[in-house]
């Protein structure tokens, strides 16, 4: 469970490791004042099966910090995914 400052602004990347074997996470970045369970989307890109395994690490998260906080936060738009817990499905 995060809970992202208001000053900070969270991309997620994938591992070289899976990448080089065609598994793609895609996560969009986590904004400002946003909390909640992140939800993976993992793709396997690649002809072939491929396994994923526990502990070994998929993605990595950077966390950039402003030297200001936003003018128009996560929680101020009232996103949808506010507080998600779990696997949560989109919201369309």
């Amino acid at each position: 469970y995060f809970i992202i400052p208001r000053k900070v602004l969270v991309v997620t990347v994938g591992k070289s490791t899976y990448a080089r074997c065609g598994i793609i996470i895609n996560v969009t970045p986590l904004e400002p004042e946003w909390e909640g369970h992140i939800t993976l989307e993992i793709s396997n890109t690649s002809p072939v099966p491929a396994k994923i395994y526990a502990n070994e690490g998929i993605a990595q998260l950077l966390f950039y910090e402003s030297d200001e906080e936003c003018a128009v936060s996560y929680k101020d738009k009232q996103g949808k995914y506010q507080n998600q817990r779990g696997i949560t499905l989109p919201k369309l």
